[in-house]
């Protein structure tokens, strides 16, 4: 399949209840074809969970690839001497990422991609399987649409992209609750927010 042809934007702003998004997004399924919607925004704005409602919502036609799958692993960081600054821009692998946005344009055969495992705070390979017939794809995460280095080939493999723009006030405190979550302490997690998450949320606004 071809690059995504041009179509009537999006509007710059949009304030909506998620039965709304649901339709805009229902209208960008076309039987047959292969669309890929991209979902962005700062950590804790609420990616992974509006991905989750729509593809509830619009079931077998949707399928949800994460960019976190592309996280590089904690040895790997360790040895890049990373590990402190895990979720920032070049603790991915986003050449990975492109080729598998790249495959799924097809849309010719079941793909597989992988999914990051918060319990573990690991990928899984080969987690998700994204059949040749779903005409859906929602790809979620933090630098869709940054245009450093091959990151900058995202963007154009997408039909659509969406800005989530949540204000601090619910966004942080949301953030911090998700890292003690998974096994922070309060303080911990607050830091990392500080020192990591918001650092990485200047760049993405």
């Amino acid at each position: 399949m071809s690059p995504p042809s041009s179509r009537p934007p999006e509007p710059a702003h949009l304030q909506a209840t998620t039965a709304e998004l649901v339709e805009r997004v229902r209208a960008l399924i076309i039987p047959g074809e292969r669309r890929i919607l991209g979902l962005t925004g700062a950590p804790g704005a609420g990616k992974s969970t509006l991905a989750a409602a729509l593809a509830h919502a619009l079931g077998d036609a949707v399928a949800v690839v994460g960019m976190d799958g592309f996280h590089l692993a904690n040895e790997e960081l360790e040895r890049l001497g990373r590990r402190g600054r895990k979720g920032a821009p070049d603790t991915f692998d986003a050449g990975g990422y492109v080729a598998l946005l790249r495959r799924l344009r097809q849309a010719s055969e079941t793909v597989y991609a992988p999914r990051f495992d918060r319990d573990i705070e690991q990928a899984i390979g080969s987690a998700v399987p994204v059949f040749a017939g779903t005409p859906l794809v929602i790809t979620e995460g933090n630098y869709l649409l940054l245009e450093e280095g091959a990151w900058g080939e995202v963007r154009p493999l997408l039909d659509a992209a969406w800005f989530l723009d949540l204000p601090e006030r619910m966004r942080l405190p949301r953030l911090i609750g998700r890292h003690q979550a998974h096994g922070r302490s309060r303080a911990d997690a607050e830091a990392w927010v500080a020192r990591v998450d918001q650092e990485n949320a200047a760049l993405i606004e």
